[in-house]
């Protein structure tokens, strides 16, 4: 009988992957191409998560921390990823993580809840996380939304129509537009929760177009050839992100039985669900100090790294 180590030990060649011939080499010039692509990707994608692996909780969340520092970036702020990360990780109880870690909270919170598109999800997120002033017609679009998951077009359609729709309606709420592209590409695939893909891309070069590279704005010309091509690449970018996250995870099982201190299988759990876990967490089986002395002994073991580079404050992950 396989053990847990064993079934998290997946052959490389086993692994849903992008193949070479479904990611973008050079300009794509048309629609056509740029879907063809996308399909191509999302389908390896669509067997990956299916798959529901044991770290799919850390890959989401990973995620999500892309997907958050790609917002940040794209408002004009300076957070990268290892700033937000420790905004969220580092605070205190009841602390408000501010503009930034309000956007990582969005994302956070698109990778860890059930795929659903009504007001009820929706409105939390857009009020306090992106700061948004809830009113009929952001009402209406998510009102919608469920009718277009329905709909026989292509998931990346639905994903740029989303997003556009969005933005004519509120153009402060474009954030918002890639969040709800997500959530009806999880819908569309039917993937219990969703995976954070397009934000990850917006500041990347294909959703730039002209001499200038000027950003192509939610339904502007090109704008439905920039989604699909982000489609691709931000599917690929998962597969392989998923590659590598299953071996550390397999060596992070592998190890496990080597641990004697009481709670490391909780802290074990916490690590393949989450991008991070801080160096001081503790529990009633767990001391902060007992839980300092199992990271050290998991990063010696290379089933863990340390992710701030800091002697304190430390946090770590697969």
């Amino acid at each position: 009988m396989k053990s847990r180590a064993d079934l998290l030990v997946i052959d490389p060649s086993l692994m849903p992957k992008v193949p070479v011939w479904a990611r973008q080499r050079g300009l794509v010039s048309h629609d056509a191409d740029a879907a063809y692509l996308a399909g191509a990707a999302l389908n390896s994608l669509d067997n990956l998560v299916r798959q529901d692996l044991p770290w799919a909780g850390a890959w989401r969340q990973r995620l999500a921390l892309q997907s958050a520092a790609a917002a940040v970036n794209l408002t004009g702020r300076r957070e990268d990823e290892s700033a937000l990360r420790d905004t969220y990780f580092l605070r205190g109880p009841g602390d408000d993580p501010g503009p930034a870690g309000h956007i990582l909270m969005a994302w956070r919170r698109l990778a860890s809840r059930t795929t659903g598109c009504d007001e009820e999800k929706v409105r939390p997120v857009a009020e306090q996380h992106f700061g948004l002033h809830w009113d009929d017609g952001l009402a209406e679009v998510v009102a919608n939304a469920e009718d277009m998951v329905v709909s026989s077009r292509p998931a990346p359609v639905l994903a740029a129509e989303i997003a556009a729709t969005v933005y004519r309606a509120r153009p402060d709420a474009e954030l918002l537009g890639f969040w709800l592209a997500d959530m009806l590409l999880a819908q569309k695939f039917r993937w219990s929760v969703p995976v954070p893909l397009l934000m990850g891309q917006a500041v990347s070069p294909v959703f730039k177009s002209g001499e200038n590279r000027k950003r192509i704005r939610p339904g502007a010309e090109g704008w439905g050839r920039a989604v699909f091509l982000a489609c691709a690449a931000a599917a690929a970018e998962a597969c392989d992100l998923g590659a590598d996250l299953a071996q550390r995870a397999a060596r992070l099982t592998e190890v496990a039985p080597k641990l004697r201190a009481k709670g490391s299988g909780d802290v074990i759990k916490l690590l393949l669900s989450d991008d991070a876990v801080p160096g001081s967490w503790s529990s009633p089986k767990l001391s902060a100090r007992g839980a300092r002395r199992l990271f050290d002994r998991l990063g010696e073991l290379g089933a863990v790294r340390e992710l701030s580079g800091r002697p304190t404050f430390r946090l770590y992950g697969l």
